[in-house]
């Protein structure tokens, strides 16, 4: 069984650095990569050769980052998010707290991944996988709903807005 692929909202520009990054580490750093074990691997005796075995490492570390990459930005809805009469990815959203109904907060609801790569955001990004995110995703105006916070505590909120972030 195949385990299903979250789509993630991202703006534009972090599509387009988080693309940079995959071209870079694919066409760039596993090659360097690959001569330096290559180079490591001529020096003798792997059992005991700590920078062959650090290299792998790091090429191990950084094909997890390229299958990352690529996942996220195959499965990526990518500009702006359509009009919808619920919460969706893409969106700016405002919620209010139980506790104290002057109490709001604004955020944008879309990928982790985009959180100091794109400048023109100048809003908090809570992924729909979040704690938050979750439980707005697919609410609408006037809907209220409880999250549980990472510390344990249960939260409620009221949504009061939302739109496609622009």
């Amino acid at each position: 069984m195949s385990e299903a692929v979250a789509v993630e909202w991202l703006s534009q520009s972090s599509y387009d650095k988080l693309r940079q990054e995959y071209e870079y580490l694919v066409d760039v750093r596993m090659d360097e990569l690959a001569k330096k074990i290559g180079l490591a691997r001529e020096e003798g005796d792997l059992s005991e050769n700590a920078g062959y075995h650090a290299a792998r490492e790091e090429q191990a570390q950084v094909a997890a980052r390229i299958r990352e990459l690529k996942s996220k930005l195959d499965s990526a809805q990518v500009g702006e998010a359509a009009v919808s009469d619920v919460v969706t990815p893409g969106m700016t959203v405002t919620v209010a707290f139980f506790d104290d109904p002057d109490d709001t907060d604004t955020f944008l609801l879309g990928s982790r991944e985009m959180i100091g790569l794109d400048d023109s955001i100048d809003l908090p990004i809570y992924s729909p996988q979040s704690p938050l995110g979750a439980a707005v995703l697919g609410k609408a105006s006037g809907d209220q709903v409880t999250y549980q916070a990472p510390n344990g505590k249960d939260i409620s909120v009221t949504v009061l807005e939302f739109a496609p972030h622009n």
